[in-house]
C-alpha cells in the first residue's frame, strides 16, 4: 500500500489551497452582520476499520493495557482494553493546523502513565505550510497543550516508520529527547515538553535522503535523527539516566551514545556500516541493545537488511541476522523484546512485498530464529499462524492469488511490532492497512499455531476523495485513497469488500444518476488496466469500462441524470463523453483538459465544467461546452461545485484561495451568472441533504469559514443563515475534499477527512435544527431547558465529560450560563466550547462567541476534562441563569 504516492497528491492540493493559489478577480461580498447559531451533533465514523499505514505502536512500561498507536496522516489513538478498541486523540486539530494530524512519534511516560507526548507535522517540504509541534497531555490524550517547534516534522515523509524519535527519560521524566529531520539535529526538553532546545554538542545531524535529486523536497529531505533509547539500568529515580543511545540516518555513523546524561556524545565504536539503523531496542536485563538495519529508509523501499546485537557491558557487536544478507531482498525494521522473557525478541522484514512480509522470532537472544511462515516445497508454504479477518473481510482484497502468495497477507510495511511488556502472549503490529495482533503468541514456541486477527476497531485512517449519498439504495458511497472505496449499507458495520472489478488503488471521483440511482460510475488510479468502472445495482457489483487514448489517472466523472450518458475528465487526456457504458468515447469540444465536471440533476443532456476561473456548460450531452460569461469566480482550480437535485440549473460552487476570490457562489440560471453569498468568507465544499421540516429548499452543508469561525456548517434557508454543527473538539484537520447530506435523513451529513475516514454526524436537535431563521437578540434565555451530562472517558484521578444543553422552549437564546454542583469534589481542569469558573464544588459554564445563539429546538454542546476521586458521580441538578433544567 504505497500511501505516500497517493496522499501527497491529496495534501499537495490542500497545501496549495491553504497557502494560496494564483490570484483571481474577487467578487467582493456585501458588508453585513452574520448570525451563526449552534447545534449539538453526534459524530461517528462510517466503519471501515483501518485502511492506512500504522508506523508506530507504543505500550506504556508501567501500566498494563495502556497503549498508543500513531498514524502517518490520521492522528494518534489510545487503546481501550475494556472494549478492545482505539480512541482517537487528535480530532481537535483544526483547519489551519491540518499538518498536525501527521504523527511522526509518540511517547508514553514510563513514570507517570497519565502523561503522553506526540511529535506532529506531516511534511518537511512546502506541502505543509506550518512547522511541527510537540503536543503534551496530562490526561492520556483527552486534552493537549502544544509547543511549536522552529522546524517541520514529517509524519508522512520517507523514513516515518523508523523510531521512536521521541523518548521520555525513565528516571527523570521531565527530560525528553526528540530526533529532528532536515539536518535540525537532536532536541531536548527539561520541563516535560513545555520548552525545547537543540543539543548543540550532538555530533551528527544525519545525511541520508531517499532521493537527493528530488526537486519537490519530499524524497530529498535528510531523514535526520531517527530514534532515542535510554538504558534505564544507568540511573535512579529523580536523576537523569546516564546512558542514552541515539540512531542517526547515516549509513557509516548510525549509532551514538552518551554516558553522562547527554553532556557528551560519541560514535559507538565497532558498529556495522552500510545500512541505516531503523530501530534500537534495549533489553536491560540481559544488557543487550538490538538494532534492526535496512539499506533504505522505508516504509516501502528496502532491498537488504541485517540484525545486530550490541552487548553494553563489553562493547561487543554480534551479527544475529536470521538469514544471510545475500538472501535478503528486504530491510529489517519492526523490532521488539519480551520484557517478561529476557532473550526473546522479534523482528520484521518490513519491505518484503512478495510473496508476503516475514516475522522472525528468537528465544535465545538472536542465536537462532524461527519464521512466521516457511516453504515446504516451493511454491507451497506452511504458516505458524492462523488468520481470521472476518471482522474486516475487505483485507482479503477480493483476491485469489497463486502460491506462494496468500490472502489475506500477513502484512506489508510492517515497521511497528510490539510485544505487550506485561503479557508475553499479546503482540500487535502495524501494516499499510491495519493493526493485526495475537493473544496466544507463545504458542509459536510450542509448535502450535498462534491466532492473528485485526486489532483495529476504532482506528479509522483513510483519505476521502469523494462522497455520494443516493436517494435510494446504500446511504453512502465513498471514494478513497489507497483502498478504492466502499458501499455502506450500514454505517455501523464494516463493508464486506471494497470496490472490485477493477480494484483502483485510489478512487478519485464517483457519481450516480439522480433519477436512476442504481446507475453508478467511478474513476480512479491503477498501475495497469482501465480507469473507469460502472455499476447497475447501486454500487454492489461493477464492470470495467474502456479508456480513451492517453488516460493516466482518474480525474473527475459525471453521470447524466437518467444514467444514459457520462462525461469524464481524466488525467492524461482531455474531457470525453459517451452514451451507454463507456465502450466508445468521443472528445468534448470547448472545454480545457483537466476541467472538473458535474451533471445537472434534472436534464440528462446538461453537464457543467470548471477550469481556472471559467465555468462551462454543455446542453448536448457533453459533446460541446460553452464558456459561461460569469465573472468573479475563483481563479485557481481549488473548487468543488454541485447541481441541486430536483431543480434544473441550480448550481452551488465553493472554493478559492486566500489571495483571491474565495467563498460560496450560487447560480439559478444554469451557470450563466453566479452570486456570491455575502455571509460566507471562505468555503471549500458544498453538499445537499433532506430539507428541514417546513422548509421548501434542501439543506446545505459546507466546510467553510463563516463569521470568522472555521467549521462544518448547515443552512436550512438557502444560505441566508448558518448553523455550525461541529465543535472545537471535532475538527479533523483538513475537510476540504467533499461533503454531502443524506437525502433521506434530515440533519445527517457525511464529511470527508484527509486521514480520519468518513465522519458522519446526526443532529440532536428537533424542528428546523437552528438554521431556519435568525433568532434575534434576547437578553437572557427564557423558556425551558434540558441537559444531558455524560462521562465519556475515565482514568485514575481524572475523567472526561460531554454536556448538551437544549433549548426546549419557544424563544431563541442569545447568550447562556449553565451552573451545577459536583457531588464528589471534582474540579474542572480544561473546558472547550465554553468558558467556565469554579468556586468550591460549584461550576458555571458560559457560552463563547460562536455558540451564544441557540434557536428553539436546538442544542449546544461543550466538554471538559476534570480531576476526580475515582467515582466521578454526576451532578443531580442544573440551572440555566437560575432556572432549573430537565436532566436527561
Amino acid at each position: 500500500m504505497r500511501r505516500t504516492r497517493i496522499l501527497t497528491a491529496v495534501l499537495a492540493l490542500a497545501a496549495g489551497l491553504l497557502a494560496g493559489a494564483p490570484p483571481a478577480l474577487a467578487a467582493e461580498p456585501v458588508e453585513r452582520e452574520v448570525s451563526i447559531t449552534a447545534d449539538t451533533y453526534t459524530w461517528k465514523n462510517a466503519r471501515i476499520d483501518g485502511g492506512g499505514f500504522v508506523p508506530g505502536i507504543v505500550f506504556n512500561r508501567k501500566e498494563r493495557n495502556l497503549a498508543y498507536a500513531r498514524t502517518d496522516i490520521g492522528g494518534a489513538y489510545r487503546w481501550q482494553q475494556s472494549t478492545k478498541t482505539w480512541t482517537p486523540l487528535l480530532d481537535h486539530v483544526g483547519w489551519d493546523d491540518w499538518g498536525h494530524t501527521g504523527v511522526v512519534s509518540i511517547a508514553s511516560d514510563p513514570v507517570d502513565p497519565d502523561r503522553v507526548y506526540a511529535a506532529v507535522g506531516t511534511y518537511t517540504n512546502d506541502w505543509d505550510p506550518g512547522n511541527g509541534a510537540v503536543l503534551r497531555s496530562a490526561d492520556r490524550g483527552a486534552s493537549w497543550r502544544r509547543t511549536d517547534l522552529p522546524f517541520k516534522l514529517g509524519g508522512n515523509m520517507p523514513g516515518r516508520g523508523m523510531g521512536e524519535r521521541l523518548a521520555v527519560d525513565p528516571h527523570r521524566n521531565s527530560v525528553l529527547y526528540l530526533g529532528a529531520p532536515s539536518g535540525k539535529g537532536l532536541w531536548r526538553s527539561t520541563d516535560s515538553g513545555a520548552t525545547w532546545s537543540q543539543v548543540a554538542n550532538f555530533p551528527n545531524v544525519g545525511n541520508y535522503a531517499q532521493d537527493p535529486a528530488d526537486t519537490s523536497g519530499y524524497a530529498s529531505d535528510n531523514q535526520g535523527i531517527v530514534w532515542v533509547t535510554f538504558d534505564e539500568s544507568t540511573g535512579t529515580a529523580g536523576s537523569a539516566t546516564r546512558t542514552i543511545y541515539v540512531g542517526v540516518a547515516d549509513k557509516e555513523n548510525a549509532v551514538y551514545r552518551s554516558t553522562d546524561a547527554g553532556a557528551t556524545w560519541q560514535r559507538l565504536a565497532g558498529q556495522p556500516t552500510g545500512h541505516l539503523a531503523h530501530k534500537g531496542v534495549l533489553d536491560t536485563v540481559e544488557g543487550q541493545l538490538y538494532i534492526a538495519y535496512s539499506d533504505k529508509g522505508g516504509p516501502y523501499d528496502g532491498g537488504k537488511g541485517r540484525l545486530w546485537r550490541y552487548t553494553t557491558a563489553t562493547g561487543t557487536w554480534t551479527d544475529i541476522s536470521p538469514v544471510a544478507e545475500a538472501d535478503t531482498y528486504y530491510g529489517f525494521s519492526g523490532l521488539t523484546v519480551d520484557r517478561q522473557r529476557p532473550g526473546t525478541l522479534m523482528a520484521t522484514a518490513y519491505s518484503s512485498w512478495w510473496p508476503d512480509t516475514q516475522i522472525f522470532r528468537s528465544t535465545d537472544s538472536g542465536a537462532t530464529w524461527t519464521k512466521a511462515w516457511d516453504y515446504t516445497s516451493y511454491p507451497n508454504r506452511e504458516n505458524r499462524y492462523t488468520m481470521d479477518v472476518s471482522s474486516s473481510p475487505w483485507l482479503t482484497w477480493g483476491a485469489s492469488p497463486s502460491p506462494p502468495e496468500q490472502t489475506p497477507k500477513l502484512g506489508w510495511m510492517t515497521e511497528a511490532l510490539e510485544i505487550d511488556p506485561f503479557d508475553s502472549d499479546r503482540m500487535m503490529y502495524g501494516t499499510g492497512a491495519t493493526v493485526y495482533g495475537t493473544e496466544n503468541l507463545t504458542d509459536w514456541d510450542t509448535g502450535a499455531k498462534f491466532a492473528i486477527r485485526p486489532m483495529v476497531r476504532g482506528l479509522e485512517e483513510t483519505a476521502v476523495l469523494d462522497l455520494a449519498s443516493p436517494p435510494s439504495g446504500a446511504p453512502l458511497l465513498s471514494a478513497l485513497g489507497d483502498i478504492g472505496g466502499f458501499r455502506h449499507t450500514d454505517l455501523t458495520k464494516v463493508p464486506p469488500m471494497m470496490y472490485t472489478s477493477p480494484n483502483f488503488t485510489s478512487t478519485t471521483s464517483l457519481d450516480y444518476a439522480e433519477s436512476a440511482p442504481d446507475t453508478v460510475v467511478r474513476v480512479g488510479n491503477l498501475d495497469s488496466g482501465p480507469h473507469i468502472a460502472f455499476s447497475t445495482d447501486n454500487g454492489a457489483n461493477w464492470f470495467a469500462g474502456t479508456d480513451p487514448s492517453g488516460v493516466s489517472g482518474g480525474g473527475t466523472v459525471a453521470a447524466a441524470a437518467d444514467g444514459s450518458r457520462f462525461v469524464w475528465s481524466p488525467q492524461g487526456a482531455g474531457v470525453h463523453h459517451t452514451t451507454g457504458f463507456g465502450s466508445s468515447w468521443r472528445a468534448s469540444a470547448g472545454i480545457p483538459a483537466g476541467a472538473i465536471v458535474e451533471s445537472d440533476r434534472v436534464d440528462p443532456k446538461t453537464f457543467y465544467g470548471f477550469k481556472s476561473g471559467k465555468f462551462y456548460v454543455s446542453t448536448d450531452g457533453g459533446a460541446t461546452f460553452t464558456a459561461s460569461p460569469a465573472a468573479g469566480l475563483p481563479g485557481g482550480d481549488s473548487v468543488r461545485f454541485k447541481a441541486l437535485p430536483g431543480a434544473k440549473g441550480d448550481i452551488w460552487l465553493a472554493g478559492g484561495a486566500s489571495d483571491g476570490a474565495y467563498g460560496l457562489w450560487h447560480s439559478t440560471d444554469g451557470g450563466a451568472t453566479f452570486t456570491r453569498l455575502p455571509n460566507v468568507e471562505q468555503a471549500d465544499t458544498i453538499g445537499f441533504g433532506k430539507a428541514a421540516a417546513g422548509a421548501s429548499y434542501q439543506t446545505l452543508y459546507t466546510s467553510a469559514e463563516i463569521g470568522g469561525v472555521r467549521g462544518i456548517f448547515r443552512s436550512t434557508d438557502k444560505g441566508a443563515t448558518w448553523t455550525r454543527i461541529n465543535d472545537d473538539a471535532h475538527q479533523w484537520g483538513w475537510t476540504g475534499a467533499a461533503i454531502t447530506g443524506d437525502p433521506r435523513v434530515f440533519g445527517r451529513v457525511y464529511v470527508a477527512t484527509n486521514g480520519r475516514g468518513v465522519i458522519y454526524g446526526d443532529t440532536s436537535g428537533t424542528g428546523d435544527g437552528g438554521g431556519g431563521t435568525d433568532p434575534g437578540p434576547t437578553p437572557t434565555p427564557t423558556g425551558a431547558c434540558a441537559v444531558t451530562y455524560e462521562i465519556t472517558n475515565q482514568w485514575p484521578g481524572g475523567f472526561q465529560a460531554d454536556v448538551r444543553l437544549s433549548n426546549t422552549g419557544d424563544t431563541a437564546w442569545n447568550g447562556w450560563s449553565l451552573s451545577w454542583t459536583f457531588p464528589g469534589g471534582q474540579t474542572v481542569a480544561q473546558m472547550w466550547n465554553a468558558g467556565h469558573s469554579q468556586t468550591g464544588s460549584s461550576v458555571t459554564a458560559r457560552n463563547v462567541g460562536w455558540n451564544a445563539s441557540v434557536a428553539p429546538g436546538s442544542s449546544v454542546g461543550f466538554g471538559f476534562t476534570g480531576n476526580g476521586s475515582g467515582t466521578d458521580a454526576e451532578p443531580a441538578a442544573f440551572t440555566l441563569d437560575g432556572r432549573s433544567c430537565t436532566v436527561n
